[in-house]
Formats: structure tokens, C-alpha cells, sequence
């Protein structure tokens, strides 16, 4: 083991015991001592199959993750430990990065706009690895990081509809940024490119992929030594989704055997986020507040009472304080509500919404919610809550919420066993198909529109 993860940073559960019997005894203790506040549990087993799965996939990709999908200890201390590269957008990520020992090799300044403050501190702690896309940028770094190892940002999607912030220089662009970079004297290895959602579709990736290689002949040709490629991330992160995340990576293999064929001297790199931790983190809420408004006035003032948790509004508006904000995807995003004590039948059920602190109409979380009669106490699990909802400053000045990490003693002794690596036995292949992580025991699924919605009510 490399030191980074110990046993007295998680809970160790053995087998049998599941995410659901964690979060009812956490929850026993919460209501003894009268405290509402929410609460994540995490599954750091989950994180380590996935670990293991993506290096099955992509045995030619070594991940860089991204902090700020979830820069949480726990998180990081894990990924370490596998032996993960970390992508830093900022200071604050580098900084929390390295006070637990990642060494600088291990990290990557990927955002494509930094602060001159941040380059300087990048550069007098041995972070070298960043990315750029115009001459602004370029000029920044050869100023204050004289040994920086750059990569060029091509964009993804060159067409006219494309977003004009989006990162990434068009590759009619490319020859001119790398003859400045030579000019002065700024080191450029390799090409980065993010497609996000877009690398879903076959096309989008292999045509990604292609315009990296020419930019990549550009730079030989000027003489640059280029022998770094980051394909980026977009990577679907939770079990519906495991299908399309095999056909992903097939289209990935094929490309990449297409352009950069095994032995070309180039080394891949990939920053999933997402698909590490989204499933791994379980959200837990209570109501503090409810609020009922005619079916015709959704928009109804309500109050709300500081807590820290939901207001339910049946037929109505509810929304959640300050110290939520952030911790919801977009509407629209696909759970099932399933109760882990499931709501007598014979109750009704009501047309609910969910929303954001008052005034903000943005932070919205759904409207439509079918669900039975809520109380103030009552409390709302939510699942798939494990990307880009932890940040480590939620606006409004609410306390982040506390995590509980819990891991499998199955998922311990793997981590100890293969330390990032995957299997190569049939023995070793076959212990892997254990579940690793503490289980999720789903009760019956309730009908409910494709909206966000909780997934369980205690």
C-alpha cells in the first residue's frame, strides 16, 4: 500500500452489510441528537470496481481525475492509493491535492484559462503538465513557468454551432499556436481534447481523435516533441448506463488503434470524473419545512425555517436552503423512487415540487414529483449524488454537508491485492465479478415521471 488510504479513514463493513443498513443507523443516531443536518455516505467500493473496470476497458488510458467533480478527502486518498492521476483546475485543487502527498508527476493544471498567481504557484511546486489554446495563454506560461510541458487544446466540435467559449483552438489554428510556442521556447508534448457528452456518438470521437493526430504531425514537423494525447472525459458513470459506457470504450480502442496505434510512442490519457464517483455517493435530507399551495398558484410563498434540509409543497413551490444549493443535478436528470420503507398503498399521493432557496428560480430541482405525504423529519435519499455536488464552499455560506465513507472489506483486500491494476488471472478475473461495493437492496420501484427525484423515503 502506498499510505495515502488507511483503515481509519472509512468504515469497514463486512459482508452483508449494506449502504441502506448504514444509512439507517446513521440516521437512528441523528434523530436521538435532534440533528437534521444532511448527509452523504460513500461507497468507496464502488470507486474501486469502477477503477478496475476502466482500466479493463481502456488498458492504454491511465485516468487523471478531475477534482472538481468531487474533491472530497475520501475521494482522494482512494484514487491515490489505485494510483490515479489527478486533474487540477485551480490553486485551491492543487493545494488539496498535494497536502496528502500526491506527488507532482501525478497532476495535471488542465483548465485552459489560469491565473498568473496559480502558474507561479504550479511552478514552484513542480506541477509541470498544463494545457493551453491561444496566444494569451501561451505568453502567460512562458513568462512564469519556463518548464511547463504544454498541451495544445484542439477543439472537439469545429462546427458552426459549436459554444464560442468552448475550450480549444480550431485546427486551422494549430500551426500557428505551436511556431509561437517554438518561438518561445515553450515546451509543447502532446494534445488534449474534451468532447464531454459528445463522445457518446462514434463519429464525434474518431473525428476528435483524427484532428489530434494532424495536430500532432504539426507539432513533429515544427519539432516539438509530442508523444502526450488527454482524450478527456464524458464517460457515463452509473449502472444503466454500463451497456453504452462498453460501447464507448470500443469506439475509443478503435480509434485510438486507427491513429495512434499501440507502439507509436504516444501515451493516452483520459480525465473521467463522472464515471468514478457518481454512483458511489448517496445523498440523505430531511423535511424541515412544507408548504401547501393550490395546484394553480405553484409559485406560492412559502417559509422556510433554516433548517438544514427540503420544504415539500404538495401541488405547490418548496425549495431547499442555502447550504443545499448546489448539491442537485438539472432537472431532467433520470432517478426512480423507491422507498426503503415503502409508503402505504392505500395513502395518496400528491403532485410535489422541489426548489431552490427563495428567489433563485434557477436552482429548481422538479416539478410533477408523485410522492405520498411528507412530514417535517422525514427524510429523502437521494442516489447518484457523487458528481460535482460536494464542493468544498457551497454559495449562501451553508455547512457542506459531513460524509461517511464506508468500504467492503472484499473491496479493502482487493485494493491491497492489485493496487490499481487489473486482473490478469482467470482466478483474479473471477474475484473481481464479487460485488466490491456494500450493496444497495432496492425496495419495489414506484412509478414516477422521468424526472430527479428522491430515490428513497425514511
Amino acid at each position: 500500500m502506498n499510505g495515502y488510504l488507511k483503515e481509519s479513514n472509512f468504515m469497514m463493513v463486512e459482508e452483508g452489510f449494506t449502504t441502506r443498513d448504514l444509512l439507517e443507523n446513521l440516521l437512528v443516531e441523528l434523530c436521538q441528537a435532534s440533528d437534521q443536518q444532511a448527509f452523504f455516505v460513500a461507497d468507496l467500493g464502488d470507486i474501486v470496481k469502477k477503477h478496475l473496470r476502466f482500466l479493463k476497458a481502456l488498458p492504454r488510458v491511465k485516468p487523471y481525475f478531475p477534482v472538481r467533480c468531487n474533491g472530497s478527502e475520501g475521494v482522494i486518498r482512494l484514487l491515490a492509493e489505485l494510483g490515479t492521476g489527478f486533474a487540477c483546475a485551480n490553486k485551491a485543487e492543487l493545494l488539496r491535492v498535494q497536502s496528502l502527498g500526491v506527488p507532482a508527476d501525478r497532476i495535471f493544471y488542465s483548465s485552459p484559462c489560469k491565473q498568473v498567481a496559480h502558474i507561479r504557484h504550479a511552478a514552484s511546486h513542480g506541477v509541470q503538465l498544463m494545457t493551453f489554446d491561444n496566444e494569451v495563454e501561451l505568453s502567460k506560461v512562458a513568462r512564469n513557468h519556463p518548464r511547463a510541458r504544454m498541451l495544445l487544446g484542439v477543439a472537439a466540435d469545429s462546427s458552426p454551432s459549436a459554444h464560442p467559449m468552448a475550450f480549444g483552438t480550431s485546427l486551422k489554428s494549430c500551426r500557428q499556436l505551436l511556431e509561437t510556442a517554438k518561438e518561445q521556447a515553450v515546451e509543447v508534448v502532446g494534445v488534449s481534447f474534451h468532447l464531454g457528452s459528445r463522445g457518446l456518438e462514434p463519429q464525434a470521437f474518431a473525428g476528435a481523435v483524427a484532428a489530434a493526430q494532424l495536430a500532432f504531425e504539426m507539432g513533429t514537423e515544427l519539432g516539438h516533441q509530442m508523444h502526450l494525447l488527454d482524450i478527456g472525459g464524458g464517460f457515463p458513470g452509473t449502472e444503466d448506463s454500463r451497456a453504452r459506457f462498453e460501447e464507448v470504450t470500443a469506439t475509443i480502442n478503435s480509434a485510438l488503434e486507427l491513429y495512434f496505434p499501440e507502439g507509436c510512442g504516444v501515451e493516452i490519457i483520459a480525465t473521467p470524473g463522472r464515471f468514478y464517483v457518481a454512483s458511489a455517493f448517496t445523498l440523505a435530507a430531511s423535511i424541515t419545512a412544507r408548504e401547501e399551495a393550490p395546484a394553480e398558484q405553484p409559485g406560492s410563498d412559502g417559509r422556510w425555517d433554516g433548517g438544514t434540509g427540503l420544504t415539500w409543497c404538495p401541488g405547490g413551490a418548496g425549495w431547499t436552503p442555502s447550504s443545499m444549493k448546489g448539491l442537485f443535478p438539472p432537472q431532467g436528470s433520470s432517478h426512480s423512487l423507491s422507498p426503503l420503507q415503502r409508503p402505504c398503498p392505500e395513502l395518496p399521493f400528491h403532485s410535489s415540487s422541489l426548489w431552490g432557496p427563495p428567489g433563485q428560480a434557477e436552482d429548481r430541482i422538479a416539478d410533477g414529483l408523485e410522492l405520498p405525504e411528507l412530514q417535517v423529519g422525514d427524510w429523502l435519499i437521494f442516489e447518484g449524488m457523487g458528481a460535482y455536488s460536494t464542493a468544498s464552499a457551497l454559495p449562501g455560506g451553508g455547512p457542506q454537508p459531513q460524509v461517511t465513507y464506508a468500504m467492503s472489506r472484499l473491496a479493502w483486500k482487493t485494493l491491497q491485492l492489485f493496487q490499481g491494476k487489473p486482473p490478469q488471472t482467470e482466478e483474479e478475473r473471477e474475484s473481481i465479478c464479487t460485488p466490491l461495493s456494500c450493496g444497495w437492496e432496492m425496495a419495489e420501484t414506484l412509478c414516477v415521471p422521468p424526472v430527479f427525484t428522491p430515490a428513497s423515503i425514511i
